[in-house]
Parts: structure tokens; C-alpha cells; sequence
């Protein structure tokens, strides 16, 4: 159930990281509304307090973070971006899941 729950929270904490960027993308890019900078700010306020809501040291989730904000990213380039991820993304997302699991989830000395 940790794991899960972990897993969970990285990719919601993921998922306000993106949208707090990819408003000001909108603004600046795309000729988007100035407002859109104002739930941009909030989504990020959000996803450093998700980050804080880990019981382990910080440097430690903010690395495993790392390899779940890959897959959640992934995910977006599919469904926000329409563009469907290749082979060479799902393997590299994998890549990052392994990685993540291993910072997360290994043994620790003591």
C-alpha cells in the first residue's frame, strides 16, 4: 500500500508541475490570456507542498520524483499534446520507474 500511495502522490505532485508550466507555455507561445499566469502560480504552489508531504529526506524525493514526472509527462505529450508516445519513450519511462524504485524503495543502512 506504501508503494501505491507513494507512486500516487509523485504523480499528482507531476501532474500540478506540468500545468504550472504549461499555462505560462500557453501565454507565451501560444498568444494565451495573461490569466492563465494565476492558476500557473497556484498549480505550482501545489506541487512544492505535494513534494513536502514525502516522510523521507528531500534530496531522496526529489530523485526518485524525477523518474515519475518522466512518465506523467509522457502521458501528457499523449493526451494534451496528441502526440503518441513511441517505443523508445515507453522504454525510457520504464527506465525511470526502475530507477525511481530503486532511490525509493531499496535498503538503507541502520
Amino acid at each position: 500500500m506504501f508503494v501505491l500511495k507513494t507512486f500516487a502522490l509523485f504523480a499528482l505532485t507531476a501532474l500540478f508541475e506540468i500545468l504550472g508550466c504549461y499555462l505560462p507555455w500557453l501565454w507565451l507561445r501560444k498568444e494565451g490570456p495573461a490569466w492563465l499566469l494565476l492558476p500557473a502560480a497556484l498549480s505550482l504552489a501545489l506541487f512544492a507542498w505535494l513534494l513536502s508531504l514525502h516522510p523521507t529526506a528531500a534530496g531522496r524525493v526529489y530523485a526518485a520524483y524525477g523518474g515519475v514526472y518522466v512518465g506523467i509527462a509522457i502521458v501528457w505529450l499523449w493526451i494534451v499534446d496528441g502526440v503518441r508516445p513511441t517505443t523508445w519513450d515507453l522504454v525510457g519511462v520504464a527506465v525511470c520507474f526502475v530507477g525511481m524504485g530503486i532511490i525509493m524503495f531499496g535498503s538503507r543502512p541502520g
